[in-house]
């Protein structure tokens, strides 16, 4: 092993501007490999370091979290990842096994977590380093811009859903056709519910579609609860909206038993009812995205069944560009940065 050179597209501090820089990527330490990026997609959450939203991040700090790559080195004590494999390296940047969610077998909760392009230097670059238990290995028939985006977009929705309680059969809403939406959507036909999509826009009725969506629900012209009442409720709403009225009104479309998982952060707070989530055992629970196993899981399940983000590529020294697009929500749907080697 040895230390290599590669370009990175980094944030000098807070709210600053990209700036395309060569960095040293050293050997890796204990329980680390280096990984040779070959694509790393968008996500929203890199707003989170571009704009300095959690506290703590030390400037400069290269964002991205979902990376697809090859290891390129391996540090002591990592038993399972071999230089040439290709990996994964998602939002869960590690855990550390020792407090209580972790010796409970929670990772994605631990208390001493990382995050990846947040806690240390991310996906937008040649190279990144990270802790290898928060890797995936990708599969073969997949490629790493497909993958890229299932790192976290991807497995937020599939690792939602699997854990939902919901059955084969039963009705799953998912709201909005976006991002995260048009990869729910896919996710829930391919896991055999019931999919029903809910979007602003009858534009938008032969995409869901084309994605798998047994119904289309146009917000603009329907009342989305009321659908989904004639259906018999649903039993999972999946909201990947930023909109806190649209996920409120939702709530009231839930069946007996029916659940609301937010994975889009609405963009104030909101207000429901309680009796209706009382007399009908009606629940709303929060979803953080998954361990690096659950994303290989993810990873696998695509491969499988044919599930695909749909992406716009942009090489590395354009990542401003493909961040701008991202944050005007003009991407359709995922932009994903590839490094051209």
């Amino acid at each position: 092993m040895s230390t290599v050179t590669g370009r990175a597209m980094q944030i000098p501090a807070a709210g600053g501007a990209f700036e395309l820089v060569q960095k040293q990527f050293p050997d890796p330490g204990p329980g680390h490999v280096r990984i040779r990026v070959q694509a790393c997609g968008v996500c929203h959450s890199d707003s989170i370091t571009k704009f300095g939203l959690f506290p703590g991040i030390a400037y400069p700090r290269v964002p991205g979290h979902e990376v697809a790559g090859v290891v390129d080195a391996v540090g002591a004590d990592v038993p399972l990842f071999k230089t040439g494999q290709r990996v994964g390296l998602g939002w869960h940047g590690g855990h550390c096994n020792y407090c209580t969610p972790c010796r409970r077998g929670d990772f994605i909760l631990c208390e001493n977590g990382q995050i990846s392009g947040i806690s240390f230097d991310g996906g937008y670059a040649d190279y990144v380093t990270a802790p290898a238990n928060a890797l995936a290995l990708v599969p073969d028939d997949l490629a790493d811009a497909d993958a890229a985006p299932l790192m976290c977009a991807g497995v937020t929705t599939f690792n939602a859903l699997r854990h939902s309680g919901a059955r084969p059969g039963d009705t799953v809403a998912i709201l909005g056709i976006g991002g995260l939406g048009h990869l729910g959507v896919q996710f829930a036909a391919k896991s055999g519910y019931h999919t029903v999509a809910i979007a602003r826009g009858q534009d938008k009725a032969p995409l869901a579609k084309q994605l798998g969506a047994h119904i289309y629900i146009d917000s603009t012209t329907q009342d989305p609860p009321a659908e989904l009442q004639k259906l018999g409720g649903a039993a999972v709403i999946l909201s990947t909206l930023t909109s806190a009225d649209a996920l409120a009104a939702a709530v009231n479309g839930l069946g007996p038993n029916g659940k609301v998982i937010i994975l889009g952060v609405p963009d104030k707070p909101f207000e429901v009812s309680a009796i209706p989530l009382i007399m009908g055992n009606r629940s709303i629970a929060g979803w953080a995205s998954g361990t690096g196993m659950d994303s290989e899981d993810t990873l696998n399940f695509s491969a499988q069944s044919g599930v695909k983000a749909m992406i716009e590529t942009y090489p590395l020294e354009r990542a401003a560009e493909a961040f701008d697009r991202m944050m005007s929500g003009k991407a359709r749907f995922r932009a994903v940065l590839t490094t051209g080697k």
